[in-house]
This record gives structure tokens, sequence and C-alpha cells, in this order.
């Protein structure tokens, strides 16, 4: 059974990876998981300087989901090459460096600080992040904006540039192609959604900056068709994203056209979800008799006319 993948030239052993945000720096889960198990770890977003992130509280339950309003706390790029990234190479993890800045030059910045750091695979072009005030979804939800982002990062970059796009647009097949057309390696689909919540007896917002990014199941069927609509337009290879907690999630996201996947809120009630998720995708490959897991990437059948690889 080959459970192995490729994204823009990185093989990776097999699809599963720990999303961004979810999972620290990846050495908070060195005791809890195998790290050298899974595809990837993509590390929390790293910036240009340390951030502090959003006041508290920064985490509300929903019925089907959780928001948060994290704010992208981080260490800094700089202290990430030199405190967190030895340890990963040490465990043998294959390391995805999610980038973040408020302007061009920011995240310019940042990827010129990690272009020094030996054990990165790639980076995750943060283009899409609702928690902060500026930056982020500000590049997510405008073409041109995310255009000249991308074609800036990737002149800089000494690795594969994975973009992850905002689910807070009306086409998100448009700004996938605009991410293509500036020199995008490959597709993250997609971030959290906006939405928020409200306390009924103080008659106040749960969070400080009152909107916040949902998260978990219920975007899942969001998440899919989006993948599904990004398979469509462009040709890049995608990690999708958005309320995988179960192999069979993670089937429906490769069918949708999704080369890998990545679990994300998750981890948060079941630490050992990017594992399980792993070993439920080769019972499935028994069960079915597949021997390589790439032929389930955009196999959805259509109607019954239509089999193997769905039309783009």
């Amino acid at each position: 059974m080959d459970l192995s993948v490729e994204i823009a030239g990185l093989r990776l052993e097999n699809p599963v990876l720990a999303a961004s945000g979810t999972y620290g720096y990846g050495t908070e889960f060195e005791d809890i998981v195998n790290l050298a198990s899974l595809g990837a770890v993509v590390t929390k977003g790293l910036s240009r300087e340390p951030m502090p992130g959003n006041p508290s509280p920064r985490l509300f339950e929903t019925s089907a989901g959780m928001l948060n309003s994290v704010g992208l706390q981080n260490i800094g790029a700089s202290a990430f090459v030199r405190t967190r990234l030895p340890r990963l190479r040490q465990l043998g993890v294959t390391v995805i460096a999610n980038v973040f800045g408020e302007t061009v030059d920011d995240y310019v910045a940042v990827i010129e600080m990690l272009n020094a750091g030996e054990g990165i695979a790639a980076y995750e072009l943060n283009a899409s992040c609702p928690n902060t005030r500026c930056g982020g979804m500000v590049f997510g939800t405008d073409r041109e904006l995310l255009g000249q982002l991308v074609a800036a990062a990737k002149r800089v970059s000494r690795r594969p540039l994975i973009v992850k796009l905002s689910p807070n647009v009306t086409s998100i097949a448009e700004m996938a192609r605009a991410a293509e057309g500036a020199g995008a390696d490959a597709l993250a689909v997609a971030n959290t959604f906006l939405g928020m919540a409200i306390d009924a007896e103080t008659r106040r917002p749960r969070f400080a900056r009152v909107v916040a990014g949902l998260s978990g199941p219920a975007i899942k069927p969001l998440a899919l068709r989006m993948v599904y609509e990004t398979r469509r337009a462009v040709g890049l290879p995608i990690i999708g994203l958005g309320g995988i907690s179960t192999a069979q999630d993670a089937v429906e996201f490769l069918l949708a056209g999704a080369s890998a996947v990545a679990i994300g809120t998750t981890n948060f009630w079941d630490p050992k979800a990017t594992e399980n998720v792993l070993g439920g995708l080769r019972q499935f490959c028994l069960r079915h008799g597949i021997a390589s897991l790439r032929t389930l990437t955009g196999a959805l059948r259509l109607s019954d006319e239509i089999g193997g690889e769905a039309e783009r």
C-alpha cells in the first residue's frame, strides 16, 4: 500500500498533516504523537517580530465547532529557527512553516529569516487569518493584493510556496486562479469562516475583536465544496482542511480534489487525531483494495457515466 503523496515537488510519506494554529510549533505533541509518522506538521503562524496575540477570551465552543480569536501569538521567525526547529529536525519531522505579516515587506522578511533554517520543507503563506487588525484576510479577499503578495513571496522563497486561501470570499476559484497566476506552488483550502458569539446576559460580544474564526465539523460541507471548486479552477495540488475529524472525512476531501488533508480543531479534543485519521486511511485502502492513495485525488463520480478523475 502506497500512502505517499506529492505536493509541489515535495514528497510526503502520507497525506495527513497537522494544521497550523492547532499544533503549536509541533514539539508540544512529541510525547503524544509520533510526529515523524505524519505527512507534515504545519507550524503556528510565524511573524517578523514576536506577537502577543489577542486579549482573552480567545476560544469559545459552539454547538458544532469552535470560534477562535488567538491573534497569531508567536515567538517570531528568528526565535523559531533558533529554539524550535533544531528539535523538530532531531525528531525527523517534515516541517511546513506558516508565514504571516501585516504588509508585503513583513511576509518577505519572515521568509528570508526562515530561508536560513535547516529542515524546513515548505512555506504556508497565511493570506487568510481573520483575527488580526491588518494583513491576513485583507490580502486573502482581494485578488490583486493576493497576487502581489504571492509574487513577492515567491521571489524570495527557497522552498515550495503553499498559499492558504480565505473562505470569506464570493469566489474561491477566482482567488485560487490569482494565486496560481502569481506563482503559488500549491494551495491550502480553506481557513476559518468569520463568525461571532454574544453573551446574552451581559449583551456583550464574547471576543474583544467581536468577530472570530469558526472551525470544526460545522464548516466541513463548506470547505469540501471549496476544495471541489478549487480543483476545477486550477491545476495546483491542494491541501484540504476544514472540519476533518475522521478518515472518512479525509477521503471525502481527497475525492473532491485534495492531494493531502490537514487536521485542525479536532486536535483540541483528541490530541491523537492525526494518527487516528492516518490509521483509518490505511484501513479504508485495505477494505477497498486501493494500492495507491493518490488514485483517490479528484476521483469523485459525478454521474453513472463519469468515473475516475472528475472533470475540471
